[in-house]
């Protein structure tokens, strides 16, 4: 999910009365609720690098205790650089208990500090964030390092505004309707928003349920529709049998529950469709949403074995290895002038059919998300590497060989 919908999903579960039980738990689950996205500093050592340890052991039940411990250690020190510039600024003017008329000391937290209590709540928070990341179609390896395997729910997409405004909603609400009991003179409570915070969590996890529902309906359809074969295979005058489906992906689409975009495997070639839930249809043009498998080539088996093709056949699980041929240019860069590739370089695309479909967000048909090229020079060696756009260490200008 996007970085928005994982911060405020662990200021809700902290407003549900967890911020009550423990100082600094809004804080503390918050930043849990992000904190696993910290794999994405390894993008400094480059794209590829980046590609291979994001969603990685951050990502983990292993990780999770470790990475609890690091965050109740900085709001440790955080409380602790608190309590300091306490002791060297004037004291506030004690408060007045109105039962007693007696005159007590301002907390600095208004919440009891209860450090173990606070490492649990910082644990929630984590794992809500590989839940939420388990939802779309990227997908999460929780039992790594035990457990290789990618596990993707791919119910909702990876920015989901109908779930971003009730998480958004869910927190300002509070603010907003406590200007308006300040306008009338009403008594603020020390704590609140915990009815919006249960009522923002309540319409995630009926956004879940709702979405399962028809993830498993569009499942059915797009497992038994006809699709034919394709136009080349009929022989003149006859029909061929409808091809057998290997398998079948759906990836859903934002804001409409109802519509997924299916992938369908057959022997030969690969068929995309959009599925209505609703109307029970499936939507297919059998010029534009029909793919056939590339051959293997001396080329693609050469760029499987990079470490580009690695990393990337160890995260898909619908792959696409093609053999472009003879190129002359690297891909186009912001601020970087085209650069030409040395005589005899032969490139090989990488793409993931589970992203290959258009959206308001994702020009996938076009230009698929998180696709890859390996280049090869005249003696089958890959020499450069390209993820999302981007080369792998120093700009691929010329051939090393």
């Amino acid at each position: 999910m996007d970085p928005i919908t994982h911060l405020m999903t662990g200021a809700c579960l902290a407003r549900t009365g967890l911020n009550r039980k423990a100082a600094y738990a809004t804080l503390a689950m918050t930043l849990a609720a992000e904190a696993p996205d910290i794999d994405k500093l390894w993008g400094i050592r480059g794209p590829i690098a980046g590609f291979q340890h994001h969603r990685g052991i951050t990502h983990t039940f292993v990780g999770v205790p470790f990475e609890g411990l690091v965050l109740v250690g900085a709001v440790w020190l955080f409380h602790r650089w608190r309590v300091r510039r306490a002791k060297t600024r004037p004291t506030p003017a004690p408060a007045q208990d109105p039962a007693t008329d007696q005159r007590i000391p301002r907390p600095l937290t208004i919440a009891p500090v209860r450090w173990g209590l606070l490492y649990g709540f910082a644990m929630l928070g984590l794992l809500s964030h590989i839940l939420l990341d388990w939802t779309n179609n990227y997908g999460v390896r929780p039992f790594f390092p035990f457990n290789p395997r990618w596990y993707a729910g791919s119910i909702v997409f990876i920015f989901e505004p109908v779930l971003f405004a009730a998480l958004l909603i869910g927190l300002t609400a509070p603010a907003l309707f406590g200007l308006i009991a300040g306008e009338v003179g009403a008594h603020a409570p020390r704590f609140r928003g915990r009815g919006w915070a249960i009522f923002a969590l309540t319409c995630m996890v009926a956004l879940w349920g709702g979405r399962e529902l028809e993830h498993s309906t569009a499942m059915q359809l797009a497992s038994t529709g006809d699709y034919g074969a394709p136009m080349q295979n009929w022989d003149a005058g006859t029909q061929s049998a409808p091809p057998e489906i290997l398998r079948v992906f759906l990836s859903p689409y934002p804001v409409n529950p109802f519509r997924w975009h299916a992938v369908i495997e057959t022997r030969d070639f690969y068929q995309f469709a959009t599925v209505d839930a609703l109307r029970g249809t499936v939507s297919t043009s059998p010029e534009q949403d029909i793919l056939y498998k590339p051959p293997t080539t001396v080329a693609t088996l050469v760029a499987k074995r990079s470490w580009l093709g690695e990393v990337y056949l160890d995260w898909s699980s619908w792959p696409v290895v093609t053999d472009v041929g003879r190129v002359r240019h690297f891909p186009e860069q912001p601020f970087i002038p085209s650069v030409s590739t040395p005589p005899g370089t032969t490139a090989v695309t990488f793409r993931d059919l589970r992203f290959m479909y258009d959206t308001a967000f994702l020009s996938g048909r076009r230009n698929p998300p998180l696709s890859g090229t390996a280049y090869l020079n005249q003696d089958r060696r890959v020499f450069c590497m390209f993820m999302t756009g981007r080369p792998q260490g120093p700009h691929c200008g010329s051939d090393p060989e």
